[in-house]
């Protein structure tokens, strides 16, 4: 992977229309690089759960491929981001990134381990150089915004590593609202992407699923 560049997979996401507040906003699409994600299985699944679960109209068909520069970002509430591992930007993509997230954008980094954290660190320093990060325990609202989870500290599907979960604050207030949040040594979609299929213990992807919802709703309602 010695120099290659690396373009993060993103998903942009919003609801058709969120009859909680009478919003209308456009669909959902995301963007993957890799195996069934890449098909919307695994993403698929997740709006599915939401549809069926809230009164959000998720829809649950299509995708779109977008940019961090792409103008069209800003009309979708929420981005999600995996494999930030070996992220690189643009300094336009940085820069449009960081006014999105400033704009109200929620963004969702999940799928990494290790000491990938220190180039997701990096680059996103070039994003909010001053924010700082913050661990997110289990009292934390995002935890509890639709599902109240039995644990947050599921096992990573693939490798077994306890998960840390990370966030930004706007303007580094741990008063206001959550505009990153980060699944450090965890795959959250990898369990919905594989629901249903035995592979993995079905608790731990109940689990998955209600912080997917959760997350979904807490970037919707902040």
């Amino acid at each position: 992977m010695a120099g290659e560049e690396v373009r993060l997979s993103l998903m942009a996401v919003g609801p058709r229309y969120l009859e909680i507040a009478k919003i209308s906003s456009p669909l959902f699409v995301w963007d993957a690089l890799r195996g069934d994600k890449a098909n919307g299985n695994g993403h698929g699944n997740g709006h599915g759960e939401v549809k069926e679960l809230t009164l959000i109209d998720a829809n649950t068909n299509g995708s779109l491929i977008l940019a961090l520069d792409d103008p069209r970002l800003f009309k979708y509430p929420i981005a999600y981001m995996w494999e930030p591992g070996f992220w690189t930007m643009s300094e336009v993509e940085a820069l449009r990134f960081r006014e999105y997230l400033q704009k109200g954008g929620f963004a969702i980094f999940d799928d990494f381990e290790r000491e990938q954290w220190n180039n997701f660190e990096a680059q996103m320093r070039r994003v909010l150089p001053e924010a700082r990060w913050v661990k997110l325990d289990r009292s934390h609202p995002i935890f509890d915004s639709f599902f109240r989870m039995k644990t947050i500290e599921f096992p990573h599907p693939m490798y077994g590593f306890t998960p840390s979960y990370y966030g930004i604050y706007e303007d580094n207030d741990p008063r206001r609202r959550l505009m990153v949040v980060a699944n450090h040594d965890n795959d959250v979609a990898e369990y919905w992407e594989w629901s249903g299929r035995g592979l993995f213990p079905v608790d731990a992807s109940n689990e998955a699923y209600k912080l997917g919802v959760n997350y979904m709703l807490y970037g919707l309602t902040h």
